[in-house]
C-alpha cells in the first residue's frame, strides 16, 4: 500500500496527501462521518501506526499531531468547496469533493486556497496600513500571509484551554470530576475507588435503563498523548467477571488500535471518552463550562431610507 502521508515527531506533513486521504475515507464510509469516525477510517486506510498516533504538537501542546493536521486538511477542503460540515459536526462530501480522485486535485485546492488567503491578507494589511498612516507612517504588516497554521483550527480553541485546566487537576480531583459527570449522565451509586489499588479500576456506578440495570466500572486517567490497546486490555482484565460494561476516560486520545480493542467481539465492551469528547460532555452538562450568547446588532439602512 502506498501511503499518502507520514506523521513524524517534527516537520510539516503532506497536507494535499492528507486531503486526498480524507476524501477517500469519506467515500469509503458513505460520504459523511463525524470527526471521530473519519479520523479512525483515515488511520485504518493509511496504516498509521500507534507510534505515529502518539506524536504530540510541540511546546507542551497536548494535541495529537495526526488529529491536528487532519483538522487542517478538512479546513482546506472546506475552503475549497470540497467538504461541508453541519452544526452537529458531521462532515460530508460536496460535488467538488466527490470528483476528487488524485493528488493533483487536492494539491490544486491547496494552492488555490493559499493564494486566496494571501490576497485576503494583503488587502487586510493595506487597509490597516491606511488606517494607521497618520499615527505610524512607517507601519509594516506581517509578511507571512499563508493560511497554513496561523493559530489554531477553530474546533480546538476552547478545548485546548479546557484540557490544560483539567490536566492540572490533582488525580483525586479528576476522579471526582468523572464521578460528577457520570451522575449527570444518569448513573446512580457512583463510587470512586481510585485509592484502593483495585487493578486500575477507579470507580463503579450503576446505569439504569427502564427495568434493566448495568454495573459499570470506570477508569479515569489524566494522560498526555495517546492511550494504546494494552491499557484497554489491562482495564478489561481488571474488571473481568465483575462488571457488564466499562468506561475509560482520559484527557489524551486513543489510538485506533485501542478503539478496536474496546469493541472487540466476544469481550466486555468498553466505552472510550477521550479529551475531545470529555470537553463536549463537560460543555453539554454545564460542568465548569458556560456558553455565552452574544448579542449582535444589525442596522437596516433601507428602513431609514424609507422613512
Amino acid at each position: 500500500m502506498v501511503r499518502r502521508f507520514v506523521i513524524e515527531k517534527e516537520g510539516l506533513p503532506d497536507l494535499p496527501g492528507m486531503m486526498l486521504a480524507t476524501v477517500e475515507a469519506l467515500k469509503a464510509i458513505g460520504g459523511s462521518a463525524s470527526i471521530e469516525e473519519l479520523d479512525e477510517k483515515i488511520i485504518e486506510m493509511e496504516g498509521v501506526t500507534e507510534a505515529e498516533q502518539a506524536y504530540l504538537m510541540a511546546n507542551n501542546d497536548d494535541r495529537s499531531r495526526v488529529a491536528y493536521y487532519l483538522a487542517w486538511a478538512r479546513t482546506y477542503l472546506k475552503r475549497g468547496g470540497a467538504l461541508e460540515n453541519s452544526s452537529r459536526g458531521v462532515w460530508s462530501l460536496a460535488d467538488i469533493g466527490t470528483a476528487i480522485t488524485t493528488l493533483k486535485d487536492t494539491r490544486s485546492i491547496y494552492d488555490r486556497v493559499n493564494s486566496e488567503e494571501r490576497e485576503r491578507a494583503k488587502q487586510k494589511r493595506l487597509k490597516l496600513k491606511d488606517a494607521m498612516k497618520s499615527a505610524q507612517p512607517d507601519f509594516q504588516g506581517s509578511t507571512d500571509s499563508s493560511i497554513a497554521f496561523q493559530g489554531s483550527v477553530p474546533e480546538f480553541d476552547w478545548k485546548t484551554e479546557l484540557l490544560k485546566i483539567v490536566g492540572a487537576m490533582a488525580p483525586a480531583g479528576f476522579e471526582r470530576l468523572a464521578q460528577r459527570l457520570l451522575r449527570e449522565a444518569g448513573f446512580v451509586k457512583v463510587e470512586v475507588r481510585g485509592k484502593s489499588g483495585d487493578g486500575g479500576i477507579d470507580g463503579v456506578g450503576v446505569l439504569r435503563m427502564n427495568l434493566v440495570s448495568f454495573q459499570v466500572y470506570f477508569q479515569c486517567k489524566k494522560w498526555k498523548g495517546s492511550v494504546g490497546s494494552k491499557k484497554i486490555r489491562d482495564f478489561r482484565g481488571a474488571m473481568q467477571g465483575r462488571a457488564d460494561k466499562g468506561i475509560f476516560i482520559t484527557t489524551g486520545h486513543f489510538t485506533s488500535q485501542a478503539s478496536d480493542e474496546a469493541t472487540r467481539d466476544g469481550a466486555i465492551a468498553i466505552d472510550l471518552i477521550d479529551g475531545d469528547r470529555l470537553c463536549d460532555l463537560l460543555k453539554e452538562n454545564g460542568l465548569g463550562v458556560a456558553t455565552e450568547m452574544i448579542e449582535r446588532v444589525q442596522i437596516d439602512t433601507q428602513w431609514f431610507e424609507s422613512v
